[in-house]
């Protein structure tokens, strides 16, 4: 089979190759599945860096989320076992950990449904309690984890403010339903969103970014209001000052969601499943930019590492709807 191989660490279009190489072989509790959409995620350009907190042996190939399709027919959403990740004809992954793609979406939305919305839906829900009526801030609301994070706040019935970097990605902050957008290049982000809400800030705040986001979004939480922190997509990781969080009354709260596939899986089918609803609702439908060929991966990772890419880009493989 075909299959994207990185032999060292660097940037993704540096060092993955396309080869040819063996099937993977499941193992106890594992399935073979023929690939037909993966999903491009950021941590996909943080494996290729040996940036991850996973660091899987060299070489190893990347994609840690796609659509795929089982032996006896069933089009599923899995996150492959590395180090055979998802830029491939063909992967492993756990049987129970396997999700029913949704009919409602197409491969490349399906493949897309999984860890980003998983990830908002536990922030938003699970973490944040947020509530009908509140207002959500979202970083980087144009991207791949933005977007979702966007959605399923409009979807909870909250008034949601969209930051952003440039006028196309502003556009589809707007497209996407945000109530208010604000370009982080030309706007200050404190004022924009303590003008929006009459000086009281925003009650929950969805951070895939990290650095200099962080640091604006402490300055406009509302009182009670909550920081989750997501990712450190800006490579800075913040170092929070815990006498400001005392003082302002707000709460820092963290996010991994792949602690939930370990520790509480059962949470993972039904948050699978509220997705699945919402998507057959029409209320949340993945965000997708462009949809390349297998041969197309490592510049498609590139774009993602580079934060040049809106929603979501997903390599299609033989097959694929």
């Amino acid at each position: 089979m075909q299959a994207w191989r990185v032999h060292r660490n660097g940037e993704p279009n540096e060092v993955m190759r396309l080869e040819e190489t063996d099937r993977p072989t499941p193992g106890d509790g594992q399935v073979l599945l023929k690939v037909l959409a993966a999903n491009i995620n950021f941590p996909d350009a943080l494996l290729c860096r040996g940036q991850y907190q996973v660091r899987p042996p060299l070489p190893f190939t990347p994609g840690v989320e796609i659509c795929g399709e089982t032996p006896d027919g069933r089009r599923v959403l899995a996150t492959p076992a590395l180090p055979n990740g998802g830029f491939a004809e063909y992967v492993v992954a756990d049987e129970a950990a396997l999700l029913p793609a949704p009919e409602a979406l197409d491969d490349a939305e399906a493949a897309a449904l999984h860890i980003g919305y998983q990830t908002g839906w536990f922030g938003l829900h699970r973490r944040a309690h947020l509530q009908a009526g509140e207002t959500l801030l979202v970083h980087a609301a144009a991207g791949g984890v933005g977007s979702a994070a966007v959605q399923l706040g409009k979807a909870a019935g909250a008034k949601v403010i969209g930051v952003v970097g440039g006028p196309e990605k502003a556009k589809t902050a707007h497209e996407l339903g945000c109530d208010l957008v604000v370009d982080r290049r030309s706007e200050d982000i404190v004022a924009a969103v303590k003008g929006f809400t009459g000086g009281r800030g925003a009650d929950v705040v969805y951070d895939p970014v990290g650095g200099d986001a962080y640091v604006k979004s402490v300055k406009c939480v509302a009182f009670e209001g909550r920081v989750i922190v997501v990712g450190f997509a800006s490579g800075v990781i913040p170092t929070p000052a815990l006498n400001h969080a005392l003082v302002k009354n707000y709460s820092i709260v963290g996010l991994h969601w792949g602690l939930y596939n370990t520790k509480d899986p059962a949470a993972v089918r039904a948050c699978h499943e509220e997705l699945t609803a919402l998507a057959a609702q029409g209320v949340v439908k993945p965000l997708i930019s462009e949809r390349v060929a297998l041969d197309g991966a490592a510049a498609a990772v590139q774009r993602v590492a580079d934060g040049t890419s809106t929603g979501r880009i997903v390599v299609l493989a033989g097959g694929a709807r």
